[in-house]
């Protein structure tokens, strides 16, 4: 009577088991049943070849949610700064469509070209890339954009002669294009000009509609001076003047090293710094922090300070010294006032010394300007 028991026991609990594992498989499985799914019409798009100057173009991808939740779409990135996106910002209920858009700027970007923009959602799976693609056909360029600048009749193709880095025993040639873009004569004078600058228009006189080049020699040795200077001077167009009519001549002047022998070099000055960067954490607007930085001569010559020079926002207080002897340190004292100033700063202290082989040492003042209450 009572021996079936055990048996009717293990087919329970053999029942109990397998409903155990059918729930177990089921239960994700309807758990991924309801979940939202991007769905597009099409994920890339050929624009075809078209004109850089028609400006901008853009295509719709439009989707579908497919799946049983609402879907949101979380961040699209495209791959590049040419291409902005746009796409739809609220949920979408299941069976609803969306877009996501995409925009290229052709300006400046003639050829072909074929750009992602990657959506990221709830979808499963999360991400889609899109593509577009396309051909750019250059603008004919114009005499404005060869000739950026206007100055009067005259149309320039910059208004700044760089002669970038130059020995301090160097002298240098730069030209720059100009052209006449009136229908008279046009003759050129340079006012102000440095005296370590030689300038003149060649041809002396233009044409109507002629090109011509202002020819500018700079001479370091009369410059005398070191690191990153700039001169303006003025133009005199036809016996007129005006504001606009100025040119900015920029040069990086460097120590010419070039002579010194191998004995020289190795008991030349060195220098060295206790710490090249000072962080003052966070203040408030308007106060003002000091910092001492101290400079050492580590080599076995005189150190010799050509220049000491404050980005704007620091005061570098000269040194006592500007000689300094083999062992040698001398302070220099930099003031930050965070007057006007708002949110991280990275200001620069820029020491010039006749150290071969470190010319250019660049201080820093870091920190963050609060906002005062």
């Amino acid at each position: 009577m009572y021996s079936n028991c055990p048996i009717k026991k293990r087919r329970i609990m053999k029942r109990i088991m397998l409903l155990i594992c059918l729930a177990a498989i089921i239960a994700p499985l309807k758990s991924q049943t309801v979940q939202a799914k991007i769905s597009f019409n099409e994920t890339s798009h050929e624009f075809g070849k078209f004109k850089e100057a028609d400006g901008k173009v853009t295509h719709k991808f439009e989707f579908v949610n497919t799946g049983s939740s609402d879907l949101i779409i979380q961040n699209v990135s495209a791959s590049c700064g040419c291409t902005a996106p746009s796409w739809t910002r609220e949920p979408v209920p299941p069976g609803a469509k969306g877009y996501v858009a995409a925009t290229y700027n052709p300006a400046g970007r003639p050829g072909a070209f074929r750009k992602y923009v990657t959506v990221i959602s709830n979808s499963n799976p999360g991400s889609v890339r899109l593509i577009i693609a396309g051909d750019v056909e250059a603008k004919p360029r114009t005499l404005e954009d060869d000739y950026r600048y206007a100055m009067g009749p005259m149309r320039l193709k910059s208004n700044h002669l760089a002669f970038g880095n130059l020995k301090n025993t160097a002298t240098s040639e730069k030209r720059l294009e100009v052209i006449n873009n009136s229908d008279a004569d046009v003759k050129v004078s340079f006012l102000k000009v440095p005296k370590h600058v030689v300038i003149s228009m060649d041809p002396a006189q233009l044409k109507p509609k002629q090109k011509g080049e202002i020819v500018a020699t700079y001479n370091a040795p009369m410059r005398n001076d070191w690191g990153f200077v700039i001169d303006r001077m003025s133009l005199d167009i036809n016996g007129t003047t005006d504001r606009t009519y100025s040119l900015v001549i920029s040069a990086n002047l460097e120590e010419d090293f070039s002579a010194l022998s191998e004995a020289e070099m190795a008991n030349a000055p060195v220098l060295s710094v206790d710490d090249p960067e000072f962080k003052f954490g966070k203040i408030t607007q308007g106060e003002k922090v000091e910092h001492t930085y101290v400079l050492t001569n580590s080599g076995k010559s005189d150190l010799q300070i050509r220049k000491v020079k404050a980005s704007c926002g620091c005061t570098a207080v000269q040194p006592e010294k500007r000689v300094i002897g083999p062992g040698e340190s001398v302070n220099i004292k930099t003031v930050f006032n965070s007057a006007g100033k708002l949110g991280n700063q990275n200001k620069t202290v820029t020491i010039i010394t006749n150290d071969p082989k470190k010319s250019k040492m660049i201080l820093w003042v870091k920190g963050e300007v609060l906002k005062s209450t």
